[in-house]
């Protein structure tokens, strides 16, 4: 029977709602700063074109954020966690291996994603200092921000995260309420709950389909909702999402009857947002605003880091060093990626200069993500759920959709769009060869039976005229059944040079679909001489296998299975510790393979990665005061054919 995912729920508070206020809203909930800015651009302001802009926000909030994200999306969650490689987890059982795909390019578009939030929400916000000082170097001012945001990254927010949620309830109390007092003696702005204004606007109105590459920018945040799932749970976030999606409709309402006021005037450098804050809380609204920026700046840099520490659990991204800088659950910081998110976000500021530039490299990337969570959302009613009808109707509707605001977000490529699908197919290209490289090792990376070299391994531990090579030899195996064993094993125990040791270990680690999973499993090969260990960890689990290990064995030792105490006479009488040995096999393409050039090329690419990548022994906190790492050769290809002829000579 299954079990339920209802035990991994956070359950409903006002805390958790709170908490999913600072944590998740952030991006989507300061997309009214530049939204309506872009729908109107250089244009005329006219009735159908507000109103249409007006009416193709409510029901792309409605459709894509509210039903697919709110409602659909939360359901299909992986005891309690949601995002893209979640989702990817749920369905990869079925052995569709095409799911692959559509989890790694939606991780490249999101990290993708991730150079230009920070910097056109913070951007936005800045920008209303103009009103009171037009000559102000905002650019400056936003650098500032964006270097002091990421250099505080490595210091944790557990402190500060706590003052996101009441953060952001002032901000969307504040929003509705100027809102409200903008739209309240007009009454007709809410024509636009009717779809056909939406629908006019798309066919009749001249360019009006290119315009919902501006309108998709209301729900660009939406992919948080399912992301952030683990840390808030789905009750919180549907609870919360009921108030903030008030309060933006509020905001945009009231835009909208601002910018019904000046029609047949083009907006030029007015900012709608800020034109219908009153004078005298102009100040406090740029505070905010700016506040409401950089906590949505904030969650979208630690998303990003879960994200890259998942792709790295999963095998799909180069192993680099993390930190986990605070007690926060799920805290997590990635050096390498902080400092790179950094130096784009500069570039960025630096090559677009002003928000509504930034707002042409804003959104492609992403509705290509959402378009590759639909196809697995589809996939999973259609497979885990069994419901062709309703994955038949999930599929035409938000193909449908999302096909169309990519359609019209291509329009965005040349002004900027270029930039983020540089970076997003830049990380699918590493991604690709890291993915495409280890399926060649593994298919051609030889399992054999354990059983037949049982015997040869108590010969070799009886063998005292072979040197000891440790009294416990631990090796990294891929194999992860008690019955098989890597060759590449009982070649650097047999044949490379041979090993004796007491005790062989084989210790294989698997990353399983289960998020927060830590288990291990030992098979007995010879008692208290060979063993079989299989740990078994989430893909959001911390692998610290080194510290996992020596609990294991610990435990074995207070079984009875093992005896910890070293053999050697003059550390036996003092109880000291046996000594441990690892061995790490790294496979080496042979030179001996003959291979296309596409995989060579692949193959180069993968040595370079690794080469700049944190080693084996580093990810798994091995001590390197007793390891050895060897290079064994494998064949990813037919042995390549040779020809020699054996001359005679006279002697």
């Amino acid at each position: 029977m299954a079990i339920s995912n209802e035990k991994y729920q956070t359950p409903l508070s006002f805390g958790g709602v709170l908490v999913s206020l600072g944590i998740i809203y952030g991006d989507i909930g300061t997309s009214p700063l530049y939204v309506f800015k872009a729908i109107v651009g250089t244009q005329v302001i006219n009735e159908e074109l507000i109103l249409g802009g007006l009416s193709c926000v409510v029901w792309t909030l409605t459709l894509i954020t509210t039903l697919k994200y709110v409602y659909l999306a939360l359901n299909a969650d992986n005891k309690g966690e949601g995002g893209i490689f979640a989702l990817y987890a749920l369905v990869r059982r079925y052995k569709a291996a095409w799911v692959i795909f559509p989890a790694v390019i939606g991780c490249c578009t999101l990290i993708a994603d991730g150079f230009i939030t920070p910097a056109i929400s913070v951007s936005s916000a800045i920008e209303g200092l103009r009103i009171l000082n037009p000559s102000i170097p905002t650019v400056t001012i936003v650098i500032v921000i964006m270097v002091a945001l990421f250099i505080f990254q490595q210091f944790g927010t557990s402190v500060v995260g706590k003052t996101f949620g009441p953060i952001m309830l002032v901000w969307f109390a504040a929003i509705a309420a100027v809102g409200i007092h903008e739209f309240y003696d007009h009454p007709y702005i809410f024509k636009a709950f009717n779809p056909l204004y939406a629908f006019n606007l798309v066919t009749k109105y001249p360019g009006g389909f290119w315009l919902l590459g501006a309108v998709f920018l209301c729900t660009t945040g939406a992919e948080a909702l399912y992301s952030d799932l683990g840390h808030c749970g789905k009750e919180n976030i549907r609870f919360g999402w009921g108030f903030i999606k008030v309060s933006l409709l509020c905001n945009y309402f009231g835009q909208g009857a601002w910018l019904l006021e000046h029609q047949g005037l083009p907006l030029g450098d007015q900012i709608p947002f800020y034109a219908i804050i009153p004078e005298p809380f102009l100040i406090f609204g740029i505070i905010i605003a700016t506040m409401a920026a950089i906590i949505a700046s904030q969650a979208l840099i630690s998303g990003t880091f879960t994200l890259v520490n998942e792709a790295m659990k999963l095998k799909l991204w180069p192993s680099t060093r993390v930190r986990y800088p605070s007690k926060l659950k799920g805290q997590i910081y990635v050096p390498a990626i902080n400092w790179i998110l950094l130096v784009g976000c500069i570039a960025v500021v630096l090559i677009f200069q002003e928000s509504s530039a930034m707002e042409g490299a804003y959104g492609l990337a992403i509705t290509v993500n959402m378009l590759m969570t639909t196809s697995l959302l589809v996939f999973y009613f259609m497979t885990a759920k069994k419901s062709t009808f309703r994955s038949g109707a999930l599929a035409f509707l938000f193909f449908s959709l999302e096909g169309m605001f990519l359609i019209s977000n291509l329009n965005k490529f040349q002004h900027g769009g270029w930039f983020t699908f540089s970076i997003a197919f830049l990380f699918f290209i590493m991604m690709y060869i890291l993915l495409h490289a280890r399926g060649l090792r593994d298919r051609h990376t030889e399992f054999v039976d354990l059983k037949h070299y049982v015997g040869m391994l108590q010969d070799l531990q009886a063998d005292v005229s072979v040197p000891k090579e440790s009294t416990n030899l631990v090796y990294l195996a891929m194999a992860d059944s008690k019955r098989y064993i890597d060759s590449n094993i009982i070649y650097s125990i047999f044949k490379k040079r041979p090993k004796r040791a007491d005790v062989f270990w084989f210790l294989h680690v698997e990353t399983v679909d289960s998020p927060f999973s830590s288990k291990y499993v030992v098979d007995t090969i010879i008692p208290k001489k060979c063993f079989f260990v299989r740990i078994k960890l989430g893909f959001k689990t911390d692998h610290r296998v080194n510290l996992l290990f020596n609990k294991i064995i610990h435990e074995m030792a207070d079984s009875g299975e093992i005896d910890l105490t070293s053999p050697y006479p003059s550390l036996h009488k003092y109880s000291m510790m046996s000594d441990f040995k690892f061995i790490i096999l790294h496979s080496w393409a042979s030179s001996d393979s003959e291979i296309s050039s596409f995989d060579r090329v692949v193959i180069q690419g993968y040595r370079l990665l690794k080469e700049h990548s944190l080693s084996t022994e580093e990810l798994y906190g091995i001590e390197a005061a007793n390891l050895e790492v060897e290079k064994v050769p494998i064949q990813v290809g037919p042995m390549a054919k040779v020809k020699i002829k054996r001359e005679r000579t006279d002697v």
